[in-house]
């Protein structure tokens, strides 16, 4: 298999996550800049980043205190990362990757299931790849400790985090 080392098509790369709420829903929330590589072949690598700044809320105080010290605390730790250790790839599309995730500072191991998906030319004529992952972490793990009771024994958040991650890889148009 050609080995190829292939960029995000950042328009169509998305990362966002999904938590608890108040014990009655699930709040979400995205990020705007998210790139990452690919090395493809027999052996493939997935590497990525995420500029913490570029999340996007619709409340500028719950912004502030997301990038404070007591969530991302981006003035110290501006980028989130992943780097894959293993890629296995099922012959129906399902791929699981196993990596080390750092947020805030720390690195944790992560598993990520989902779908791979390629095309031989897209509309450019280039090959594509689309990878859709999932999996969750326990934000606790990367010092993201803060909460607050409810009344009832309920906390204002969970502790568990949904990842949802969609990027797309194009190859360079052929000359």
């Amino acid at each position: 298999m050609t080995v190829q080392t292939l960029a995000s098509d950042d328009i169509h790369t998305t990362a966002s996550f999904a938590i608890r709420h108040s014990g009655v829903s699930d709040y979400r929330a995205s990020f705007n800049d998210v790139h990452a590589t690919l090395v493809t072949g027999d052996a493939p690598q997935l590497s990525g980043a995420v500029d913490v700044a570029s999340l996007q809320v619709k409340n500028e105080n719950l912004y502030g205190h997301l990038m404070s010290p007591e969530f991302f605390d981006a003035e110290n730790h501006p980028q989130i990362t992943f780097t894959s250790t293993g890629i296995q790839r099922g012959a129906d599309g399902a791929v699981a990757l196993e990596g080390d995730l750092t947020l805030r500072g720390v690195t944790q191991p992560v598993r990520a299931t989902g779908t791979w998906s390629e095309v031989e030319a897209d509309i450019t004529g280039a090959p594509r790849i689309g990878i859709d992952l999932e999996a969750a972490i326990d934000r606790t793990a990367f010092g993201m400790a803060w909460n607050a009771p409810l009344a009832g024994g309920e906390t204002v958040l969970g502790d568990d985090v949904a990842l949802l991650v969609h990027v797309e890889f194009a190859a360079p148009a052929a000359a």
